[in-house]
């Protein structure tokens, strides 16, 4: 949302049976992204669970009127995403064994990358119109992004980026059951054109861990945004924009 992350809490449930050095090195993993981060880790909260989950609580500081915001998008707004999709498809596809180890990396790279310097970008050009793409997917947060803003998105199937492995799992139907969720519940706000076949359009259904950022740049704005980004090596695609209406197109 355009803030700077001060502080974060460790929230742990780990399973009283799991090694030490596992759980050290959860610790130690968290740690040094908020390292990377600028954060700092000021203590936290653990508790025994059968499942082990490690998360963070995380908290920052934004300038009021420099927020930016699902509701923040214009008509003829482009819309830019900062990492690839597929995340969600190729980690079901290693659970059930399924997955080559050159893919499980180029995921999990991706995955490890902050949006540390996606955010400072959409601050320094000073866009109001953004979220990140996680759990409810693509067109999730972008029917969310959409609706707030009382816009409609059209996005250009052929300029939406994935990781070089997620066709291949999608083919095989990996998809996790997040992905028919996000369909079923955002399903109804979607309208695909003819042609797209069904596994594409399941993976702009599909969750993403630790996603990149969905922005809305104002078409002035365009050259000079992706100049910067590329100067400062952050990924960027222009996959659609904002139009007047409601919904997302996928054409």
């Amino acid at each position: 949302m355009g803030g700077q992350p001060f502080l974060a809490l460790n929230v742990a449930a780990l399973m009283p049976d799991l090694q030490p050095e596992i759980n050290a090195e959860i610790l130690r993993g968290g740690a040094e992204k908020c390292l990377e981060a600028g954060v700092v880790i000021a203590g936290g909260h653990t508790v025994q669970d059968k499942e082990p989950k490690y998360g963070l609580v995380v908290i920052g500081f934004v300038h009021p009127e420099k927020m930016l915001t699902k509701g923040g998008v214009q008509p003829g707004d482009l819309l830019v995403l900062t990492k690839p999709l597929g995340f969600g498809v190729t980690t079901t596809a290693l659970k059930q064994e399924k997955a080559a180890q050159e893919d499980v990396a180029e995921v999990v790279g991706w995955m490890k990358k902050l949006n540390q310097a996606a955010g400072a970008l959409a601050v320094e050009f000073g866009l109001r119109g953004g979220t990140d793409v996680t759990g409810f997917s693509l067109l999730g947060h972008g029917s969310e992004m959409a609706a707030a803003s009382s816009v409609g998105f059209r996005l250009e199937m052929e300029k939406i980026p994935f990781v070089s492995c997620a066709q291949k799992y999608a083919e095989i139907w990996a998809f996790p059951g997040g992905a028919a969720d996000n369909r079923l519940y955002f399903g109804p706000h979607v309208r695909f054109a003819s042609g797209i076949q069904e596994e594409k359009q399941m993976l702009l259904f599909d969750p993403q861990t630790s996603g990149g950022l969905l922005l809305a740049v104002p078409r002035s704005k365009k050259d000079a945004f992706l100049k910067r980004a590329q100067e400062t090596g952050q990924p960027a695609w222009v996959i659609g924009e904002a139009i007047e209406g409601s919904g997302i197109d996928v054409v």
